[in-house]
């Protein structure tokens, strides 16, 4: 079972070149796309809501500007998904949570408007596991996504309808956010690029928060120089988002096809052991020989506490989200259960309104912020979070990059993992790269066993995302001529 073949070979370059060039309509781009919604969307379900109304007004506008003479921007037509907790002015946002039912932001997002601006065309609000919290988007309020390439697996999460979407033709790109591994883990699942930019430089001003020192909003896409154009679109310094960092965006196009002849990489050793299927492993060390034969320097490189990152995050995030969730009493935004007194209204109102899983990680970070734990448990997470950073950076003191896998496993099953601490395994690949703030991206390269497809990751040090972008473009290059080799 598949809804991969329903999938359109244009990428958002051509896309954008063509309408800007007047050679296609904006309008017949996103016809095209909302067919392959209409066909498919039943069964994948990436979608909470199809934006069809403002999606035709905006590609109309889009054609209305090439007609005037006027250059729309570099995503002129191009159809994009946006993750379903990013805020969009007067249409609703839910997070995929009862606890929003009935919300509709007065505002966009600061990544929305830059979309807006350059000529993007929102087709809709994706699907997500509630509050971001989780990695295989089945704790959605509104059912599950599933996997294109097989509509028995998931897709990954949270940002799993994000993914799902693209990988199904349904947008040529999409936005997702990052805590803990939520765009890379679903772009592996599902075959398409995934990127985690550096912390601060896209603003997340409008990003429903979870984990506010964690969360970051990145692009999914096809291919990388797709992904590329999408992350310049959105990036850039914000004044309304005090960690947005205040400098200039990097060219990060002008130099995907510098190659990567003299870079140096480093195959992180904790990240290719037990716990990694071996399928996935050998896709990675066929992209570190792929890279070592177009120059590059390729060799082993511990990283040691990037072991301990799964532990310190699930106490660190779980603190920020009980403090940021806490604003959703029942009051201020969405559902409210009446109940004689206040107490009891917000009482009711939370355990109506957030599922199992958000209600699990809010008590988790209650109980690490605690009187006489805080220093025992979220002030230990801190310091392990230090030791990550100063590992990354002796290791980075070596490599330009580095390489892992960016998830354990291929996708598995729907339903198939109950236990919580078995499915949180599902990050340890990517969870180091959160913490230490450093940006990172997974690349489709071939295919499991099963068929499914496999992710490699890329990690580079704070703003080094041209660096990143360059070797993600050499292993894109490498998995092609890999595929073509095998067919």
């Amino acid at each position: 079972m598949s809804a991969v073949d329903a999938g359109g070979a244009d990428t958002a370059v051509r896309i954008a070149a063509a309408v800007r060039a007047g050679e296609r309509s904006a309008v017949d781009v996103l016809d095209a796309h909302l067919a392959r919604i209409d066909t498919g969307e039943a069964d994948v379900h990436a979608f909470n809501l199809v934006m069809v109304d403002a999606a035709r007004a905006a590609a109309a506008a889009v054609d209305a500007r090439v007609a005037a003479g006027e250059d729309p921007g570099s995503l002129a037509g191009v159809p994009i998904a946006l993750k379903d907790n990013l805020c969009t002015r007067g249409v609703a946002t839910t997070c995929s949570s009862k606890i929003l039912e009935g919300w509709v932001p007065p505002y966009d997002a600061a990544v929305v408007e830059r979309v807006w601006a350059s000529g993007g065309v929102p087709v809709g609000k994706t699907n997500l596991d509630e509050f971001a919290m989780g990695s295989s988007t089945e704790n959605s309020a509104f059912g599950p996504t599933r996997n294109p390439h097989d509509l028995t697996k998931v897709p990954g999460g949270s940002s799993g309808g994000s993914a799902a979407a693209v990988a199904a033709g349904f947008a040529a790109l999409s936005l997702g956010s990052d805590t803990g591994g939520s765009i890379r883990q679903p772009a592996a699942l599902c075959g398409v690029v995934g990127v985690k930019p550096t912390y601060g430089l896209v603003s997340r001003y409008g990003l429903i928060a979870f984990a506010s020192s964690l969360d970051q909003i990145g692009p999914f896409a096809t291919t990388v120089a797709d992904a590329a154009v999408l992350l310049e679109a959105i990036a850039g310094h914000d004044p309304a988002d005090a960690t947005s960092i205040p400098r200039a965006v990097p060219r990060i196009v002008d130099h995907l096809d510098d190659g990567v002849d003299g870079l140096r990489v480093g195959v992180v050793t904790e990240l290719m052991g037990d716990g990694i299927n071996p399928d996935v492993r050998g896709r990675v060390r066929e992209a570190a020989d792929a890279l070592a034969e177009s120059g590059a320097k390729v060799e082993e490189v511990s990283v040691p506490a990037v072991m301990f990152g799964l532990s310190a995050y699930y106490l660190i995030a779980p603190a920020e989200a009980s403090s940021n969730l806490a604003r959703f009493d029942g009051v201020r935004y969405g559902l409210r259960i009446d109940a004689p007194t206040t107490n009891e209204m917000m009482v009711a109102s939370r355990t109506a309104g957030f599922g199992d899983e958000v209600k699990r990680r809010i008590m988790l970070g209650t109980y690490a912020l605690s009187a006489g734990y805080y220093d025992a448990f979220y002030g230990q997470a801190q310091k392990v979070r230090t030791l990550i950073c100063r590992d990354f950076d002796a290791a980075y003191e070596r490599f330009d990059v580095l390489l892992a896998p960016t998830s354990p496993t291929t996708a598995f099953d729907v339903g198939a993992i109950a236990d919580p601490l078995a499915m949180y395994m599902n990050d340890v690949c990517t969870i180091p790269s959160n913490l230490a703030g450093h940006p990172a991206m997974s690349v489709p390269f071939g295919t499991g066993s099963d068929g499914l497809p496999v992710g490699v990751q890329v990690l580079a040090p704070a703003l080094g995302e041209v660096a990143m972008f360059q070797t993600a473009a050499a292993v894109e290059a490498a998995a092609l001529t890999v595929r073509e080799a095998r067919s």
